[in-house]
């Protein structure tokens, strides 16, 4: 049995610091942060996300802007026809017509040339809804990078955690290999029985299983932090103090309801609903547009377009009169998109309530076990090292031994577990809030800017004439309009109420 307990114990330590042997850069919780800040795919392709919805800008915009087509097209024509007499006018006299060939070819080129003049609002509406939608965006991205930001903390802590209880197991294992010692010297001298011998034998074979069991949940919690992080862990420093944690219930709702990323997204949703209402309403209104073009001919051989050229410029307007049904119901489709976004906004208020609520909950109750754990493990220690000075006496049986140092193991690590606890409901309350970001978790950091991207493309193909051809299609365009279906009450601020008087105190 010892043998075989110390073999195992052998096995556990190889496998704990080969890790440690292979090259590792992430050896600080900031550090860890910061590399997945730079190569966490789910980040990097939320960002190349983001990138792609800001060309819906430039898309948008280009309806302010000309369209200039170049065209070409070539023909050739074969008559063959057969002579003979024919009457063609009618008149009963016969005339002859001379039979062959008549082959004919044509060449043409030209440039033709479309501006919007006004379109009701319908292009600068979508300019409204595309801008909405990429602040949306820019939401979405905030709420990833803090959901992935939260993984490198939780697996970083996860893997610390279970380094300090396979630690601990080991040291139960030797703890309880001496004690095996003890009790089989004092069988052989008869101070003991057969029986205490087997106790202490079925204590360090559980103590073997406990430490294959931790071993393989190290390994799991190892695997989970690689794949967030990119990189294997090894010579981890306890982590530091999350910023900006609060202690006061009261300010951690008020920031989560107005920073949320999931409430901030919701709100430019549904002003992208809103001002897609106003596009559907004006496709009732005229549009007015100019056109020109420019263009030359000739025959095929010796094909020169300036012998026969032609220029034509004009101006359309187009009024829609009927179109069975379809603007009606488009606008009404619009509507309740709008009216589907705003309570959105309400669902995603919800959610923060619920979100802040449960961290802080969490962040308080962790606190007061790491509390109480501190003073269990002082207790316990006192107790363990009294029952073995008592068990060497007499006073204490062998069951009595291993039964206190089990108590005082396991208060070791709820301890562990109620600080690992602790940090990671701390960093899921921050986010909640919307206030674990990189920049602020890492000082010095250097931060993905999405709207440097944005300024880049938001004007690509512009033209000088843009800003008064959008300041006139935006003349007597359909308003954009609050949707109509707002809560009959401020229900978040009710739930907002309810929550902070079943609220912990942090005290």
């Amino acid at each position: 049995m010892l043998k075989r307990s110390r073999a195992l114990a052998t096995v556990a330590l190889v496998a704990l610091t080969a890790g440690a042997a292979a090259p590792v850069w992430a050896d600080t919780l900031q550090e860890a942060i910061a590399m997945a800040y730079r190569t966490n795919p789910t980040l990097l392709a939320q960002r190349a996300q983001q990138r792609a919805l800001d060309e819906s800008v430039p898309q948008a915009r280009s309806g302010l802007r000309p369209t200039i087509d170049l065209s070409a097209n070539a023909s050739y024509n074969r008559v063959d026809s057969e002579g003979g007499a024919r009457d063609l006018d009618g008149d009963g006299v016969l005339e002859n017509i001379p039979g062959g060939v008549v082959e004919t070819d044509n060449g043409v080129i030209s440039v033709g040339m479309a501006q919007n003049v006004w379109t009701a609002g319908r292009v600068g509406r979508q300019i409204n809804i595309a801008e909405a939608n990429v602040l949306a965006g820019r939401e979405n991205l905030r709420s990833i990078e803090q959901q992935v930001l939260a993984s490198v903390i939780q697996t970083y802590v996860d893997v610390q955690r279970d380094m300090e209880i396979l630690r601990i197991r080991q040291e139960n294992i030797a703890v309880l290999r001496r004690q095996l010692e003890e009790s089989s010297a004092r069988f052989e001298v008869g101070e003991i029985t057969r029986t205490d011998v087997a106790q202490s034998e079925s204590r360090l074979a559980q103590s073997e299983a406990d430490l294959a069991s931790s071993q393989a949940q190290l390994s799991v919690s190892r695997a989970a932090y690689s794949a967030v992080v990119g990189q294997a862990p090894a010579n981890m420093e306890s982590p530091p103090p999350l910023p900006g944690v609060p202690t006061d219930f009261d300010a951690a709702m008020d920031i989560g309801l107005v920073e949320n990323p999931g409430v901030r997204a919701a709100q430019y949703q549904l002003q992208a609903a809103e001002a897609q209402v106003a596009a559907a309403r004006s496709e009732y209104l005229p549009s007015a547009r100019v056109t020109a073009g420019y263009g030359g001919s000739d025959v095929l051989s010796g094909f020169n377009p300036a012998a026969r050229t032609s220029f034509q410029a004009g101006a359309s307007i187009s009024v829609p009169l009927f179109t069975g049904g379809l603007n009606q119901s488009r606008v009404a489709q619009a509507l309740e998109r709008a009216n589907a976004a705003q309570i959105g906004v309400e669902g995603e208020r919800r959610n923060v309530l619920q979100d802040v609520s449960s961290a802080f909950a969490q962040v308080v109750s962790a606190r007061a076990t790491v509390a109480a754990g501190n003073e269990a493990v002082r207790a316990a220690t006192v107790a363990a090292e009294g029952v073995r000075q008592e068990a060497q006496v007499g006073l204490r049986t062998t069951l009595d031994v291993l039964n206190q140092e089990l108590e005082l193991r396991a208060s070791q690590v709820t301890l562990i577990s109620a600080r690992r606890n602790e940090y990671v409901a701390q960093a899921q309350l921050l986010a909640a809030m919307g206030r674990l970001e990189g920049g602020d978790l890492v000082p010095g950091i250097e931060r993905y800017d999405p709207e440097a991207n944005y300024n880049r493309v938001r004007n690509r193909g512009a033209l000088p004439w843009d800003g008064i051809i959008e300041s006139i299609d935006r003349l007597a365009a359909p308003p954009i309009v609050p949707a109509a279906d707002a809560p009959d009450a401020p229900v978040d601020q009710q739930l907002k109420s309810e929550a902070m008087q079943t609220a912990p105190s942090a005290d």
